[in-house]
């Protein structure tokens, strides 16, 4: 089988993946005066720089040239100015110098296309990033030094993902006056995954392969999530077009609603899946949702709509690495339409795949998945020369054979199918 294939060694893209949580501010009174006070160094960092910054008229295509001050010339003395209103520790001072650069390289960027006005930046949004040099970890905490021997500590023992941040290293927190955020990076394991997976993305379910038999993964629970979202969603549109302030207000809030209920199911559906095949190397195709639309008609436009394929494919990209496994995206161009034998396209395709050149008969879904496989081992289709292509023994998978009951993990049921290859 395509199992016994020697694949290789994979090795991940990147060294790190990093997670943010976020918890509940509970020292909100100390949090504020600590925010109260780096705004101001912050404001005061912006416009004394402002003051420095040189902005200019092109005479040929009325746009700007935005010159800012060079860091090395500004640092020093911005910072004695700073020190002098200063009640916090000096890093914050530092940390504040580094906020302002990249807030007006970030507004320099912006109205030069056009996108924001010529004015002076003005911190709106309450909030402060700590240092490393500003934090220690103690056990399941975080402690935050505001000024010598004064701290604010933040516990997340009793969060629900205290479990998962054992292993993690914690990056720079970042305390609002609601909550505090808390960026983990984690070091990718260079370790060979165990078992494969090649899944091709459906309406209504996840087709897959693992190199001995196919499953089938169901996503009714989710379409039915999305299309009850969307039939309530209308009603307030109609609700709208006649209350315009309350239908807005009604919008707004059925809409994070909608999308907090799919992003929860999303990350548990993963989770179930991760907890389902750990150590797996998962081949996902690269899919072009907008592309989609153009040969579709009114309906079928409709159904793709309510497919979330690219956050499952997201959240299961930066999630696998707790779990040893890795992610590839592989191209579906005629994945669905090629035989994974000879490496035949055929030109029309309905439920059932079937080559016109050496009969091989496969369900149309199954046979995508079958050839995002063989992608992900690096075995292309060569029609040209077909002595040199490598594919599979005939197969005759069908469709409901062998169906196992569901597999529950973390509180999530997915329905999965097996199919046997004879």
């Amino acid at each position: 089988m395509l199992k016994n294939l020697r694949i290789g060694k994979f090795e991940p893209e990147e060294e790190y993946v990093h997670f943010t949580y976020s918890i509940k501010n509970s020292e909100r009174e100390k949090s504020k005066e600590l925010i109260k006070e780096y705004r101001t160094l912050l404001q005061k960092a912006i416009d004394y720089l402002w003051s420095l910054t040189k902005i200019q008229v092109r005479k040929k295509n009325g746009n700007y040239k935005i010159t800012l001050p060079k860091k090395k010339e500004v640092y020093k003395p911005l910072r004695e100015e700073l020190e002098k209103i200063n009640h916090l520790a000096s890093h914050y001072v530092d940390k504040a110098i580094n906020d302002a650069f990249s807030i007006l390289k970030s507004w320099r960027k912006r109205a030069i296309k056009g996108r924001a006005s010529i004015e002076k930046p003005r911190v709106k949004k309450a909030y402060v990033r700590i240092k490393t040099t500003l934090r220690k970890v103690v056990g399941e905490s975080v402690r935050i030094t505001v000024r010598p021997h004064e701290y604010i500590t933040f516990p997340w023992s009793k969060s629900w993902f205290s479990r998962r941040v054992r292993e993690l290293e914690l990056g720079e927190p970042i305390i609002k006056e609601e909550k505090v955020y808390l960026p983990f990076r984690y070091k990718l394991p260079w370790v060979t995954p165990v078992n494969f997976l090649a899944i091709d993305s459906n309406l209504y379910t996840l087709d897959a392969y693992d190199g001995e038999k196919f499953v089938t993964i169901s996503l009714k629970q989710l379409y039915s999530l999305k299309y009850s979202m969307e039939v309530k969603r209308a009603k307030v549109q109609s609700f709208a077009s006649k209350h315009t302030k309350r239908g807005r207000e009604l919008m707004r809030k059925y809409s994070h609603r909608e999308r907090n209920r799919v992003l929860d199911f999303v990350h548990k559906f993963v989770n179930a899946l991760l907890d389902l095949y750990p150590m797996t190397f998962f081949a996902v195709e690269k899919l072009d949702k907008e592309g989609m639309f153009v040969d579709a008609n009114e309906s079928l436009s409709r159904k793709i709509s309510r497919t979330v394929w690219r956050s499952i494919h997201r959240v299961l990209k930066y999630k696998a690495p707790l779990y040893g496994s890795f992610v590839k995206e592989v191209n579906p161009y005629l994945t669905s339409r090629s035989c994974p034998r000879c490496g035949f396209v055929s030109r029309k395709v309905g439920k059932t795949f079937e080559c016109e050149r050496c009969g091989f008969k496969l369900d149309r879904q199954l046979n995508a998945s079958l050839n995002i496989y063989l992608k992900m081992c690096g075995f292309p289709h060569i029609r040209e020369i077909a002595r040199v292509w490598v594919g599979v023994i005939p197969l005759m998978g069908r469709r409901g054979m062998n169906v196992r009951d569901f597999g529950e993990a973390q509180g999530l049921r997915i329905n999965i199918k097996y199919h046997e290859i004879p």
